[in-house]
């Protein structure tokens, strides 16, 4: 009969769970460093990081950095990976209790205009990665689109939405208007970061609603 934990030694039972607890700190431990980094590759972006930067911010040595992300390039992915996940959990996923179509849009940009404003004192992974790696291959370049077409499908899904409720006229190209939403974002985020505009993002918003104006159904 096998035997039970509560039947071993007390030292094996101890030794069981300092096993069991291990692989949960581990992951803890992974989780606090990918936050530590995505803090200062907002402000130095991600060619900013380093494993000996990230070890003294955490107060851990290069080699316990190393355990958990086997190389710089290992850590900048993660990073991208963990603000693609930030920005969907702070950006789509409060638009879906929206209703479908033209308010569930306006929700969404709604919730990327207040994600861009947050990020005027740090910066937008997405577009400072695209100005850091749009010409040189990788695999970190390779995260950074994959990411970026992913949240720019779901844009147009949004649009689509909008269209199929009758919002927005039927001959309305879904990649056209989320190409210029998405424009009316970048141009927040430089009048806003850059020039420092105080009246930017109410210009990003008007821009919005003539935008809708002219697709409307």
């Amino acid at each position: 009969m096998a035997e039970t934990l509560a039947a071993r030694p007390a030292s094996a039972r101890t030794r069981a769970r300092s096993a069991a607890r291990a692989p949960h700190k581990g992951q803890q431990t992974k989780a606090a460093i990918i936050d530590v980094a995505l803090g200062l590759a907002a402000h130095v972006g991600l060619e900013g990081l380093s494993i000996g930067a990230i070890a003294e911010l955490m107060g851990m040595s290069k080699s316990g950095v190393f355990a958990h992300f086997g190389s710089r390039e290992e850590l900048q992915i993660a990073v991208v990976r963990e603000y693609h996940a930030r920005f969907e959990r702070d950006v789509f996923r409060p638009a879906l209790s929206a209703p479908r179509g033209l308010p569930r849009l306006r929700a969404l940009f709604d919730h990327w205009m207040r994600q861009t404003s947050l990020e005027i004192d740090s910066g937008c992974i997405y577009i400072s990665g695209a100005v850091e790696f749009d010409d040189r291959p990788g695999a970190v370049r390779d995260a950074l689109v994959d990411t970026v077409n992913t949240w720019q499908a779901a844009v147009r899904k949004a649009v689509q939405l909008a269209i199929d409720e009758g919002h927005l006229r039927a001959d309305a190209d879904p990649a056209q208007v989320a190409f210029e939403i998405h424009g009316l974002i970048l141009a927040l985020h430089y009048e806003a970061r850059f020039l420092r505009h105080p009246d930017s993002l109410q210009r990003a918003r008007t821009g919005f609603d003539n935008l809708i104006a002219r697709y409307q159904a």
